[in-house]
């Protein structure tokens, strides 16, 4: 396996119950480095048996973890940080080897998964309930409770950092998890899985099962014993796993995709804008769902941002992660051939290719930064999200005009809007729609701030205090204090 053989195994299997367990099968299969199209190793291959165990062990654990002192829980959860940051270099080699984004990307995917864990372990026991002032008969008060076993379906484009970002809070307050990552990308969650054991996280609190949408993520998403599900990935899948999870009536929390537009006004600073505009399309190499993949600039700009921001774009250096480039490949090649094709749409709808748009003539699914002009809002490459690095760009006359074409998509993840006038900054910011808006920069988020959709791009939040709603549900217990018998009826 050449230079990578030092850090992955030969072979993986689940992680069940704190321990290595193949499929039941047998099965395996291979996981390759995007930027080689050579083989990295071999992963079991989950069937619906397989999940089954997992959840049966987080089934098992559950009591026990839930009933854990709240402040035990949180030095167990620190404990995972502090491991994380011990073994950042390992874990972000292996995430750039497996997913293909420069070395130094990685590195701060997981620092950020470090700070998940200790974010959260915060929190642990700070999880109050209320008391309702109802009247002197009656003390009334509220509980914050686990729900029990909490699958994460997590996608290949962070798929360390977001499992981090979904098992964190899950644990904190109470629950026990089941993760299917992504089958590209499976790595790193079965290295993290390992670190939750050595932290102290007890047998099956944490478990990972790796395979496929089908029938793995299936049968976890309808699986009678999970009690809530967290998934981060496309639009079509999350509705999918919604109607899953319907017929047990189990609450989904979904961030799925995007189309976000950065609107630059004439005022703005537009070396910064195009600064943070091409490291927000660019930055693994577009596949992020919160990138700036569109770009409305005012029409009186309109040429010089294009031109500042297809200078850098043709500067960038293309390479696989571990050379630590400027951007590295595609995650897969279904990913390579999804952007090729709407490359060759946007030229078909009529858009102006201003850079890019080329596969280089090497090994590997890389693809080079691509930028489009000319780019009428109905087009699909203005609507649909690639999750590549193409970025469209449409100009727009006034305020008005460029506050109906950002909203103009089924999307709502977030928005960026680049100006000098803090009255439209804050007047923009509050018209659209979209659950997060940067100013005057972009990835404005944090792991304290919470994320995720308007319209089609979610339900719910995470990251942030906002997050452990998807994983504490509320009681409300009435205790009588009155003498004799109560007038009260239900509705009242």
């Amino acid at each position: 396996m050449g230079p990578s053989s030092e850090l992955i195994r030969d072979a993986y299997d689940h992680s069940i119950g704190g321990e290595r367990i193949p499929s039941t099968d047998g099965e395996r299969f291979p996981i390759v480095d995007p930027a080689t199209e050579e083989p990295l190793t071999e992963v079991a291959a989950a069937k619906t048996v397989d999940v089954d165990r997992a959840v049966e062990a987080a089934r098992e654990a559950f009591p026990m973890w839930r009933d854990t002192a709240p402040d035990e829980r949180g030095r167990i959860v620190h404990r995972v940080s502090q491991l994380v940051r011990e073994y950042q270099d390992e874990l972000a080699a292996l995430e750039s080897l497996d997913q293909g984004k420069p070395l130094s990307q990685a590195e701060s995917d997981m620092e950020g998964a470090a700070r998940y864990f200790e974010y959260y372990a915060g929190a642990a026991d700070k999880l109050e309930g209320t008391s309702v002032p109802v009247g002197p008969d009656q003390v009334d008060f509220t509980v914050r409770e686990p729900y029990g076993v909490s699958a994460q379906i997590t996608p290949w484009n962070f798929p360390g950092n977001l499992f981090a970002r979904g098992v964190a809070p899950a644990l904190v307050a109470g629950n026990t998890t089941v993760v299917k990552p992504a089958e590209e990308t499976p790595l790193s969650s079965l290295r993290l899985a390992e670190l939750c054991v050595e932290a102290g996280v007890p047998d099956g609190v944490v478990n990972v099962v790796t395979g496929f949408g089908d029938p793995a993520g299936t049968a976890l998403s309808s699986h009678p014993d999970v009690d809530t599900i967290t998934f981060t990935g496309s639009v079509s899948t999350g509705q999918t796993i919604m109607k899953q999870a319907a017929n047990n009536v189990t609450p989904v929390t979904l961030e799925l995709g995007g189309k976000n537009p950065a609107v630059v006004f004439p005022d703005a600073d537009l070396v910064e804008a195009a600064n943070w505009i091409t490291k927000a399309i660019f930055t693994n190499a577009g596949q992020v769902c919160s990138a700036a993949d569109r770009v409305l600039a005012h029409e009186d700009i309109h040429d010089d941002l294009v031109e500042r921001i297809v200078e850098k774009a043709v500067s960038y250096d293309i390479g696989s992660g571990s050379e630590n480039l400027d951007m590295g490949p595609l995650a897969s090649e279904n990913q390579l051939e999804k952007v090729v094709r709407y490359i060759d749409l946007g030229r078909e709808e009529g858009a102006t290719l201003a850079t890019g748009g080329n596969t280089p003539d090497r090994e590997g699914y890389f693809v080079e930064p691509t930028v489009f002009t000319d780019v009428e809002n109905d087009m699909r490459i203005a609507q649909e999200e690639i999750f590549g690095p193409v970025l469209t760009v449409t100009p727009f006359p006034n305020e008005a005009e460029a506050l109906a074409l950002a909203n103009d998509v089924e999307y709502g993840l977030v928005a960026g809007v680049f100006t000098n006038d803090v009255k439209c900054a804050h007047r923009f910011a509050r018209r659209l729609e979209a659950g997060n808006v940067y100013v005057n920069k972009w990835f404005g988020d944090t792991n304290q701030t919470p994320f995720g959709g308007y319209k089609m791009s979610g339900i719910g939040r995470e990251k942030g205090l906002e997050a452990l709603d998807s994983y504490l549900q509320t009681k409300n217990i009435a205790v009588n204090l009155a003498d004799g018998s109560s007038k009260d009826l239900p509705g009242a």
